[in-house]
Parts: structure tokens; C-alpha cells; sequence
């Protein structure tokens, strides 16, 4: 079954950075588009960056600059690196399976959500 397991939330300072991972296993990796999401409380979900199995890219325009999205396919993992943190990052990070290629597919699959909070 497909199983996406994430890590490295925590709590950081205004301007710093975290990575965090998500490790994927069920399915056949590289094929599929990946992304992440994040939701505060009170606040819609939002589409923070996607992966296509082609490796192209697009980010939300409130982390473009700031934030990468990668994949790496011999670990079958996915990364988030977030620098130059705002408060308004906080939120619940998910790593979610796409259906197919194409970061446009339907998202199909979700992790359980990492907490990331920035504070001073």
C-alpha cells in the first residue's frame, strides 16, 4: 500500500531554514508527480510547491524564492527546503501522490502532516 511518512518539522526563528522529507513506498516513484501542502487553523489549505516525474517545478507564489521542492528517486524521497522562514509559514506540512506524472494530476494519496511553527 502506499505510505507517505514525513519529517523535519519543528520550531524555528524568523529567518531560518528547515528540510523536511518525505519518504514514499507502495508505488513506483519516479513516475508519479509529488507534492506539499500546508493548512494553519483558520486558514484554507494551500498548494505550497509540486514535483513532476520530470522533475519540473512550481511554487505558490508566497514561498517562491524562498522555498525548493526536489525528489530523489534512488531514496524514493521528497524534499522541502524552507529558508528564510516567515511566521506566516506556520502551518501543518503534507506530503501528498499526485496520479500521475503531471503536477496538473489529482492528488491521490496524503501523509499524515508535519508541524512546522516560526516564532521568535
Amino acid at each position: 500500500q502506499v505510505q507517505l511518512v514525513e519529517s523535519g518539522g519543528g520550531l524555528v526563528q524568523p529567518g531560518g531554514s528547515l528540510r523536511l522529507s518525505c519518504a514514499a513506498s507502495g508505488f513506483i516513484f519516479s513516475n508519479y508527480a509529488m507534492s506539499w501542502y500546508r493548512q494553519a487553523p483558520g486558514k484554507e489549505r494551500e498548494l505550497v510547491a509540486s514535483i513532476s516525474a520530470g522533475r519540473l517545478t512550481n511554487y505558490a507564489d508566497s514561498v517562491k524564492g524562498r522555498f525548493t521542492i526536489s525528489r530523489d528517486r534512488a531514496k524514493n524521497t521528497v524534499y522541502l527546503q524552507m529558508n528564510s522562514l516567515k511566521p506566516e509559514d506556520t502551518a501543518v506540512y503534507f506530503c501528498t501522490k499526485r496520479g500521475g506524472g503531471s503536477a496538473y494530476s489529482s492528488v491521490d494519496y496524503w501523509g499524515q502532516g508535519t508541524q512546522v511553527t516560526v516564532s521568535s
